[in-house]
């Protein structure tokens, strides 16, 4: 998976505004059910905000860290206690975030010299 470049972010953190959270960190921590979850959560909307408990043994950071590294997802921000994350979905068809396309550079074009 290519990683997003920042004017991909910035989309996803537009569209996270509105987002209500699906997945609570609480004092267990990050397991095996909580790995599922996000699993099964970024596979059936591909963007998904989740918060830490005050009771949780990791700072939002380091949840964001761990579950992204476990689900194979890119980070789009940490705020205080909570935290978005994105995995592009090939199952959800038309229904999938459509990302903005980085622009192309342009490589081919006239080199003009110096004028001597």
């Amino acid at each position: 998976m290519e990683p997003i470049n920042s004017k991909q972010r910035a989309q996803l953190r537009a569209m996270a505004n509105t987002l209500e959270v699906v997945l609570t960190v609480g004092k267990d921590g990050i397991n095996d059910n909580l790995v599922q979850q996000a699993d099964d959560a970024l596979e059936a909307r591909e963007l998904i905000k989740c918060k830490v408990l005050e009771t949780s043994p990791l700072s939002a950071r380091e949840a964001c860290d761990q579950l992204s590294e476990l689900t194979r997802s890119e980070q789009v921000q940490v705020i205080g206690s909570r935290f978005v994350l994105y995995r592009h979905s090939h199952k959800l068809g038309e229904k999938c975030i459509n990302l903005v396309q980085p622009k192309q550079k342009k490589t081919a074009g006239k080199k003009y010299e110096k004028a001597q």
